[in-house]
């Protein structure tokens, strides 16, 4: 059964509603400057999902995934960074991390829902 589709507005969205989702992202991207960011960033993001219209949600879903994941494989690396394989890890993950917050940051603006925020990938 297919999942419904989720509407977004139409050019008249409320940009007051896009800026806490582009503030979380902005947050994530800056965690490789000030590491404390996606901390705040995850936070904001579990505040302010219910009460987001639906397209909006998915991208706060995004986001939530993409912190625990990164810190996940962030700390398997880390782990691993004794033997070469870990910093290749830690190099991987701020690549996909980081791609992941541009294609957020771009369906954010177009003012769509992201496709499928509970995938692993992109």
């Amino acid at each position: 059964m297919a999942e419904p589709e989720i509407q977004t507005p139409q050019g008249g969205g409320n940009s007051n509603e896009r800026m806490m989702p582009l503030v979380v992202y902005i947050l994530y991207l800056t965690g490789f400057v000030v590491g404390i960011t996606p901390l705040i960033g995850v936070i904001m993001a579990y505040i302010n999902r219910s009460a987001a219209p639906a397209w909006l949600q998915t991208h706060y879903s995004l986001q939530i995934r993409t912190f625990w994941i990164g810190l996940l494989l962030s700390i398997v690396g880390a782990i691993t960074a004794l033997i070469f394989i870990g910093w290749l890890v830690l190099l991987a993950t701020a690549i996909w991390y980081i791609a992941r917050c541009v294609k957020g940051l771009m369906h954010l603006q177009r003012e769509e829902a992201y496709p499928d925020p509970e995938t692993w990938l992109l």
